[in-house]
């Protein structure tokens, strides 16, 4: 199918008027991009991209991503004029509004086709690159196409993100940049000076250039950009922000509010289309978009009919998961990281989508997958990931490859500290409602020697109040197997596991029953009520409360210790009535021990007459671990003492 300059003219001034007046009716929107990119937009859409509005999931389609989701108005004029979700023109009116599909920035859990859900800048781009990996593993023969601008390219993660994928000469990746110089403040001048051919060779980046206006040139340069191997493409493409606008063109004016009445009946007039009329497709271009559909529906009907099958298996059932786990000597003390990695190698082969690594500390996170191979330039074959010290693109990048398909499970590995840096992906992650998978080890002061700036301190409890999260801290090496399962079962949200470099004993009363409780009774001695001394931990320190509730019990008092693994799956996973077992209203006297911020478990917190904490909300400090729980109160002694208080 070829359209012609004049029918891609007319596309393109349908898609602007449509986003001026959806931003319009709004009173609320980015207009600018969508205007500029237009033209950009029209042409791969028409010409180039392998999508099929009626089977947004083809397997076999091409991943087009927003990296700059402010320009949402642009994905869903081109939803509505090629039916894709079957976005209709009503829809398109409740842009912005409560309950519309059409939200402010798009959302992969309300419109499929929306790869991934966009908005912080620099993380489609990312995102891009776990797609299009992901497309590598799954050996299927696509184009990952990523629309982005000049935030995207001022954000540190692009050049964490696309360094990576240039070392990996990461083909069948093309980047469209919309280099129209401008963003909210002014001129990019103002705080940018970079030379982005440059910057991106260096990378071994293809880079080519386009008048992001021209429509035949435009289609040449996607043409060019499809046919290159061996390394992904930079297309850098020079547009003028609000395109059309009669006065807000090229100004930051027409970036991130509605451009007015007067200047969108003065944009219509200038496109040939009555200023006095909102919300108007000719039906010239909804055949057109309708010509295309066929054809590129045509092609997936053939693709299927080839008799595609997953290059990536399916993941073996719950049971076969648990009866893979690792056994674990009972007097052998081990660090939960290393009992971390062993867990991993021995359910690796039930779980062929399980693709990741570590932001260069393998060795240190031991979430080397043994005897799978490693990913390098141009060599997609393994499964282990080399991403440099980059967490930032590392935590992007594995949301991608999760988001690919139901088959991939990206993971990512750094110290529980630099959690901070993967924030805003686990947070993407959260809102996509994908099962990425984050390693954290050395998830304590107890990192030791390394000082405050390694010793996680507020981590454990931000991560706990973002929605949609579970934080898996396992108190010995069989609540981390079990923790693994339950992860890897879990496919609503992305999991975080956290884990210890120092030793820990290996507890008892530890089931996968209990585990997948998120938060359990693990020791019991003596009178269990009003009178019961109640220890609330998790990770390391539910073996010191119950060495502290054992000593206690000697003394003929009743105590009760509770691990919680996972505090989310506690609150959330278990009816009422279990919590309450747990937890008794009654069982007031309560000792939280947990070497973080008291903000952590304070939620069980009865009122500070009748609970005591043994927490950690000050940074911490250079020493051998043991000295640390000395000085900051992580003994047996403290902990007993603290719980005597209360009797």
């Amino acid at each position: 199918m070829k359209v012609s300059v004049d029918q891609l003219k007319l596309v393109s001034s349908t898609i602007r008027c449509l986003c001026a007046d959806m931003i319009e009716k709004a009173n609320s929107g980015h207009p600018g991009a969508p205007l500029g990119m237009a033209d950009l937009a029209s042409v791969l859409w028409l010409e180039h991209l392998n999508v099929d509005p009626k089977d947004p999931t083809w397997a076999g389609r091409d991943r087009l991503v927003f990296s700059g989701g402010h320009a949402s108005s642009l994905i869903y004029a081109l939803f509505h004029l090629s039916g894709m979700s079957k976005l209709t023109m009503d829809e398109l009116k409740t842009f912005r509004q409560w309950g519309s599909r059409c939200a402010g920035h798009p959302e992969r859990t309300l419109l499929p086709g929306v790869e991934v859900t966009t908005g912080p800048l620099g993380q489609g781009i990312a995102m891009g690159i776990g797609l299009a990996l992901a497309a590598k593993k799954a050996a299927i023969a696509n184009k990952t196409w990523v629309f982005c601008g000049d935030g995207d390219m001022e954000e540190g993660i692009s050049h964490e993100a696309c360094s990576w994928a240039g070392a990996m000469k990461l083909d069948d990746l093309i980047l469209v940049y919309d280099s129209n110089h401008i963003t909210i403040e002014g001129d990019t001048k103002l705080a940018m000076a970079d030379d982005a051919k440059k910057r991106f060779e260096s990378y071994g980046w293809k880079v080519l250039t386009v008048n992001g206006h021209d429509y035949e040139e435009i289609d040449r340069v996607y043409r060019r950009a499809t046919h290159v191997k061996g390394q992904p493409v930079l297309i850098i493409a020079e547009t003028h922000i609000g395109f059309g606008a009669p006065t807000k063109h090229d100004t930051a004016d027409s970036h991130g509010a509605p451009l007015g009445a007067e200047e969108v009946k003065g944009l219509k007039v200038a496109l040939g289309f009555n200023p006095e009329e909102s919300f108007v497709v000719p039906q010239r271009v909804y055949d057109i978009f309708k010509s295309r559909t066929q054809l590129v529906h045509g092609r997936a009907l053939r693709w299927k009919k080839l008799g595609w099958k997953k290059v990536i298996g399916d993941m073996a059932t719950l049971e076969a998961l648990v009866a893979a786990l690792p056994q674990f000597p009972a007097d052998k003390p081990v660090a939960t990281r290393a009992a971390c990695g062993t867990v991993m190698n021995a359910l690796a082969p039930l779980v062929p989508g399980l693709i990741g690594g570590s932001a260069d500390l393998g060795p240190s996170n031991k979430t080397t997958l043994k005897g799978l191979g490693d990913i390098g330039p141009g060599d997609y074959s393994g499964r282990n990931i080399h991403f440099g010290i980059r967490e930032l693109g590392m935590s992007a990048i594995i949301n991608g490859m999760t988001a690919f398909d139901d088959t991939i499970r990206g993971f990512g590995a750094t110290f529980f500290v630099f959690s901070d840096y993967c924030r805003p992906a686990i947070r993407l992650a959260a809102l996509m409602e994908i099962p990425s998978i984050y390693v954290f080890s050395h998830d304590s002061y107890c990192v030791g020697e390394d000082g405050p700036t390694h010793e996680p301190i507020e981590q454990l409890a931000a991560l706990r109040v973002m929605p949609n999260v579970m934080t898996w801290r396992p108190a010995d090496a069989q609540e981390t197997g079990f923790a693994w399962v339950e992860m890897l079962k879990h496919t609503t949200g992305p999991s975080c596991i956290l884990t210890t470099r120092q030793n820990l004993p290996i507890l008892e009363n530890v089931t996968a029953a209990n585990v997948a409780q998120g938060g359990y009774v693990i020791y019991t001695a003596g009178a269990q009520d009003a009178s019961t001394i109640l220890f609330l931990a998790s990770g390391s320190e539910v073996s010191l409360a119950i060495a502290a509730a054992k000593r206690l019990a000697e003394e003929g008092h009743g105590v009760r210790v509770v691990s919680f693994p996972c505090v989310e799956r506690f609150e959330n996973g278990t009816l009422p009535a279990y919590r309450d077992e747990v937890l008794p209203a009654a069982m007031t006297k309560r000792v939280i021990v947990e070497a973080g911020s008291a903000f952590g478990l304070d939620r069980y917190r009865v009122d500070g007459r009748v609970t005591k904490s043994v927490t950690i909300d000050h940074f911490g400090a250079s020493a051998p671990y043991k000295v640390l729980d000395k000085e900051f109160g992580f003994t047996v002694d403290n902990v007993y003492a603290k719980a005597k208080e209360l009797i």
